[in-house]
């Protein structure tokens, strides 16, 4: 007679099988063809495709390809409806969004398992994980509808949004990005992936019953012509795209110089880090949420296993365990952890993957199990001795592959956590709540999780750094994305230009009337230019004032080296920091009368004075905001609370103005420096010297060398160069020229750093409205999501 140890070990799940009756009969209804969606009416269904169910391959309907006039029809649609939404105010649209978080409950099972049909995924999934948070994303939202006058006041929605989601999460993704959009006053033209549009087709149904009026939301299928064609349209004003590090770079070079707003969640290679004196068990059941959910077709998956050294072969032995009892099979089956790959295309893909690192000599391990006959799988499989460099270890895999590696110090961990140019999303597993707390700002990631994973919640950010690219989906600075400061509707459609006095043509009563010439400002001494060329400032009278260096390629090099070796300004408290730009104005204001005397002889200016008070006073501005721009505390769902820290953004090329050349100076470097960025400064080009004469007020008033970097000559060339430096992660032009200002955006797709540019337009750099606020803040800093569960 068997003992009850080997029954338990003998007993297996039984098959508990979903019924697809309503979602075939749901099918059925629509004769399993599908038009658009375009103004609140559904279109014939014409140039069809066909959507299959990626675990048997069958084919669950046909889709409509949507062309150029369908994209100009929708549009049109969005654009009539946009002022109608912001006027029925918040409120309004609060009980809309209400409208569809109930009705996405009432029908969550429904949405489920045409979720799972189209996806591949598990139901478990769909049904625990997918439907659940899509409608908390819409109840959130409409709290913020509800709260947009008081708490954006100063703000208005963007217009008309295109939204460009993957497959891996079809539904979610849509409520991610319409759910904002609509609490802010947006309407939407919103493109499913072409593998999976059958949810979002679903949601518009539920958009008629709730009442959302037409053209408010319009859902347009098809392939990557279809987005492209979105992206491209001059009548969309903000993009928002989830997808390839690729595409987002083609979207980026796209939109340059348009104008439209963008916000881009890309790829990831994130890091699943765990210290010798973690839960191992609990990390073992955090990795399977963390690489083997959703097949790893998860942005954030955590695909790099690091292990400390000392307990490597036990973490990994409880691994391979637990890989072994995973259940592999269809989808629909509510026993089941794994399910299919959404296509051929991506199983094709995964494999080849996986065979060059067996080619590479890496030790492969996967589960016995037997895989369905047809459909789209792969088995969960395990990556060990792959090298840093090596393409499993470096490339998104998108898929259930699970690379480990090992390391012996914090340090190390940091280190090859880092290596990579993502920056999505990491976890950190370690009993010692100092370690944990103290490893998390150091990776550069924009969400990082501690002893958990794959934790997400409406109140909370998520989004990336570096190639994982930037913006925000939920918590309010997700709802920022959908904003546009009122400020910047009050910009003057160009440069303003000082009025100017009386000036004499040799600027004989000038204190700077003598030849000189001003070098360079790198690592926090004068430098000489590299290529030794300079060229003569005249004052506005006509007269030589001084030479400036013509910096270049090399100089905007040394300047990036130095840089980051001042990576201690970044770790400096913000209350030092407040102190030093304090100490700069105060510094600043004994030499006054000196700095308006040369603004005066440079510009011609009428009352210098006036720009140079108001340079101290920006500094003193930025000085008290330095130790007041908090992060957040939120307290989602989860047992705990999730931190969100303002993090610098790191090295910050910027171009500065040629009106007001001290203010506009100040306005841009004081914000970057404050929040713990490091600056690579182009002074304004037509006047130089009111920046080159800081350098003094500079080394008198303990700004650490290379925390603050000013390099002369050529705008557009040093711009260009700094949009294509890999390691600026960020540039900033307001010099008016809108070809630049596009030039740059196009050239920071390469790297994908983030941009800020003010196009052909002006700014009133005295208003402190256009130039400062949180506004200015947030494009110097970067929200980084740390969870913390508590009792774990």
């Amino acid at each position: 007679m068997p003992t009850i140890n080997e029954i338990l070990t003998t007993m297996d799940y039984g098959p508990a099988p979903e019924s697809t009756k309503e979602a075939q009969a749901w099918l059925d209804g629509h004769e399993r063809r599908f038009g658009l969606f375009i103004d609140n009416a559904w279109t014939p269904a014409s140039d069809t495709f066909a959507s299959t169910n990626p675990a048997d391959g069958t084919e669950l309907a046909q889709l409509t390809q949507a062309g150029s006039d369908d994209i100009d029809r929708a549009v049109a649609a969005a654009r009539r409806a946009q002022p109608g939404w912001v006027a029925m105010g918040g409120h309004g649209r609060a009980r809309v969004m209400y409208a569809l978080a109930r009705l996405l409950q009432r029908h969550a099972r429904l949405f489920a398992v045409i979720e799972t049909l189209d996806n591949g995924k598990t139901i478990r999934e769909t049904r625990d994980a997918d439907l659940p948070l899509a409608a908390r994303h819409f109840y959130h939202h409409a709290g913020w509808a509800q709260l947009q006058s008081e708490e954006f006041a100063d703000y208005r929605a963007v217009g008309v949004v295109g939204q460009i989601v993957p497959w891996n999460f079809p539904l979610l993704m849509l409520a991610w990005k319409i759910a904002p959009a609509l609490a802010a006053g947006n309407t939407i033209v919103f493109k499913p992936a072409e593998f999976t549009s059958l949810s979002a087709l679903l949601f518009a149904e539920i958009c008629q019953q709730a009442g959302v009026p037409a053209g408010v939301v319009n859902i347009v299928t098809g392939d990557g012509r279809v987005g492209e064609a979105i992206v491209n349209h001059a009548g969309i004003d903000k993009i928002a795209f989830t997808g390839s590090t690729e595409v987002g770079r083609l979207i980026r070079k796209a939109t340059a110089g348009t104008g439209k707003k963008l916000s881009l969640e890309l790829g990831g290679k994130s890091p699943f880090i765990v210290f010798e004196d973690a839960d191992l068990d609990a990390a073992v059941e955090g990795l399977v949420d963390s690489i083997w959910f959703n097949q790893g077709q998860v942005c954030c998956a955590g695909s790099r296993l690091l292990i400390q050294e000392s307990v490597e072969e036990r973490f990994l032995a409880k691994v391979r365990a637990r890989m072994q009892n995973l259940r592999l099979g269809s989808p629909l089956d509510k026993s089941m952890d794994v399910g299919a790959l959404v296509d051929p295309v991506q199983q094709r893909r995964i494999h080849g993957l996986v065979e060059s690192a067996r080619a590479e000599g890496c030790t492969i391990w996967q589960p016995n199990c037997e895989l369905p006959a047809t459909g789209s799988w792969f088995l969960p499989t395990l990556i060990t001795g792959a090298s840093t460099s090596a393409a499993v270890a470096q490339a998104e895999i998108f898929g259930p592959v699970l690379v480990a590696m090992s390391f012996r110090t914090p340090a190390e961990a940091v280190q090859l956590a880092n290596n990579t140019v993502y920056g999505l999303a990491a976890c950190v597993w370690s009993e010692s709540i100092s370690l944990a707390l103290d490893i998390a700002p150091q990776i550069k990631a924009g969400v990082v999780w501690i002893n958990t994973a794959n934790q997400f919640d409406a109140a909370c950010g998520f989004g990336g750094y570096r190639e994982s690219g930037f913006g925000r989906e939920g918590g309010k600075e997700g709802m920022y994305e959908y904003m546009t400061a009122l400020s910047e509707d009050a910009r003057p459609a160009l440069p303003v230009v000082e009025a100017r006095g009386k000036v004499s043509s040799s600027e004989s009563g000038s204190v700077f009337g003598i030849d000189r010439t001003a070098k360079l400002y790198i690592g926090g001494k004068q430098a000489r230019p590299d290529g030794a060329y300079s060229r003569a400032i005249n004052g506005a009278g006509g007269a030589f004032l001084g030479d400036v260096g013509e910096g270049n390629r090399k100089d905007i090099r040394n300047a990036v080296e130095a840089a980051h070796k001042a990576s201690g300004w970044a770790k400096a408290t913000a209350h030092n920091r407040a102190q030093v730009l304090y100490y700069i104005a105060e510094n600043l204001a004994i030499r006054a009368d000196e700095f308006a005397a040369r603004l005066a002889a440079m510009t011609g200016a009428k009352n210098p004075e006036k720009e140079v008070q108001a340079s101290i006073e920006r500094l003193f501005y930025y000085a008290a905001w330095a130790d007041k721009y908090d992060g957040l505390a939120h307290q989602p769902p989860m047992h705990g609370i999730t931190v969100a820290l303002n993090e610098p953004v790191g090295v910050i090329g910027i171009i500065c103005p040629n009106e007001s050349p001290l203010l506009g100076f100040i306005s841009l470097v004081a914000p970057a420096l404050a929040l713990g960025n490091r600056v690579i400064a182009v002074p304004s080009e037509a006047y130089p010297l009111a920046a080159t004469d800081l350098y003094q007020v500079l080394d008198t008033s303990d700004l650490p060398g290379g925390a603050l970097n000013i390099v002369t000559g050529s705008a557009d060339e040093l711009a260009r160069t700094l949009a294509s430096h890999s390691d600026v992660d960020a540039v900033w032009r307001h010099d008016g020229s809108a070809e630049g200002c596009a030039e740059v955006e196009r050239l920071s797709a390469g790297s994908l750093k983030r941009t800020w540019v003010g196009g052909g337009k002006g700014r009133d750099w005295y208003d402190t409205k256009q130039a400062g606020g949180r506004a200015v803040l947030a494009h110097a800093s970067q929200v980084k999501n740390v969870w913390i569960p508590y009792g774990v």
